[in-house]
């Protein structure tokens, strides 16, 4: 083993020494995407082109992306698909995140804030005694990535829909107190279908002033189309959605919508009053759904009055969606479609327990959801470009949109 060790490097010194670094590039460059080949082709059932009756996926061409290696940039064009994902093997899309989350427990370590659970896993990364100097290092490689990602531009797509969400963390105030902060994150999905996270931001709390100045941020940065904004009906929130993206529809989350709901149910008739309201989000239309509002009223009228009115009142915001393409119901009715990443994130962060600073809670959660948006990057499509098509008007909708749409459904 040690033999086939000393000859593979020999092989590679002698490589560099006949083809030069760009050379060596190259040849890795060649080997990865040989790799990507193979991969996919595994998982596809068939080769590129091949008819076989074993095929289980069919491509659906290229992303590109930077890789960084320790010879060089390798351009990589990762190969699509349309069932199911698609990421290799050699990227690792967790070790960003890896590395950021060392990066906080070490910074709480430094600051004397981290708890002996945080400790003990201080120590066994191997970190115990680094220094102020040394986090620092290590903390700026992690903000200028994550600055990068957040700063980036937004307008070379529109934006349809914009689902906004808001998760709360222990932070110290640099007083030596803990307070609660908010994390105000946006996703959307552009108008080619795909999902991408937009932007997150630490603010104390979900007043009208903090989502109103992250919206403006999205904006400034080139985030526009946006016809349905999806979230809960936090005040702050909502005042925010109409002042900064004037002229978008509102969807009010229908799972938050009914836990208001059952706050103002006696526990005896909570089950029967969710099975009534339950079905009006399972209606074919709209004019259905309002029929079935209709009944569920007239059921709380006489069980129940508040929540009645609280129906009443909210009866135009929770069947927003039923007025987009209806093969995109089930994901614009509520927030859900981000619970399984706001639990992921929830998840990571409670390791931490206590984040020193905010640039710490930006560094770690923003590191996770760059890991997110690469794997949304080469994933399928969220909505497809048929689908997207219908919702753009056609003065709107870009030529080549209609064009791709056109040329899959007709794959299909």
């Amino acid at each position: 083993m040690a033999m086939k060790a000393v000859d593979a490097e020999e092989l590679v010194r002698n490589a560099r020494e006949v083809f030069g670094p760009e050379g060596l590039l190259l040849m890795l460059s060649a080997v990865l995407h040989e790799l990507m080949e193979v991969e996919v082709t595994e998982l596809c059932g068939a080769g590129y082109g091949e008819r076989s009756t074993d095929r289980k996926a069919q491509r659906n061409g290229v992303r590109e992306r930077a890789f960084e290696t320790r010879l060089g940039t390798v351009g990589l064009r990762i190969p699509k698909v349309r069932q199911g994902t698609y990421f290799p093997s050699f990227l690792e899309p967790r070790k960003r995140w890896e590395q950021a989350f060392v990066n906080v427990v070490c910074e709480a370590y430094v600051h004397g804030v981290s708890t002996r659970k945080v400790e003990e896993l201080v120590e066994s990364m191997g970190a115990k005694g680094m220094s102020k100097s040394q986090v620092s290092r290590m903390a700026q490689v992690l903000d200028d990535q994550v600055e990068a990602f957040r700063t980036r531009p937004l307008g070379e797509h529109a934006v349809p829909y914009v689902w906004l969400d808001a998760l709360y963390q222990k932070v110290r105030d640099g007083r030596g107190r803990t307070v609660t902060k908010a994390i105000l994150v946006a996703y959307g999905v552009t108008e080619q279908g795909e999902r991408e996270v937009l932007d997150l931001e630490v603010a104390p709390g979900e007043m009208t002033v903090a989502w109103k100045a992250f919206l403006e941020r999205l904006v400034g940065r080139g985030l526009r189309g946006v016809q349905l904004a999806i979230s809960d009906a936090h005040p702050g929130l909502k005042r925010a959605i109409q002042e900064v993206l004037v002229g978008t529809a509102w969807q009010r989350c229908t799972i938050h919508f009914r836990r208001n709901l059952l706050t103002l149910v006696p526990r005896r008739a909570q089950e029967l009053v969710m099975a009534s309201v339950r079905v009006v989000f399972q209606q074919p239309s709209r004019d259905e759904a309002e029929a079935a509002i209709g009944r569920a009223i007239a059921l709380l009228d006489e069980h129940c009055p508040p929540a009645a009115e609280l129906l009443r009142d909210a009866e135009d915001d929770v069947l927003t969606f039923m007025s987009f393409p209806k093969a995109h119901w089930r994901q614009l009715h509520s927030t859900n479609p981000l619970e399984r990443i706001n639990k992921e994130i929830r998840r990571r962060t409670r390791v931490v327990g206590i984040f020193p600073n905010d640039a710490s809670i930006v560094r770690l959660v923003g590191m996770l959801l760059i890991e997110q948006n690469d794997e949304w990057a080469v994933g399928r499509r969220y909505f497809s470009l048929a689908s997207m098509a219908k919702l753009l008007d056609a003065a709107d909708a870009p030529r080549a949109l209609v064009d791709n749409a056109e040329a899959d459904a007709a794959a299909k």
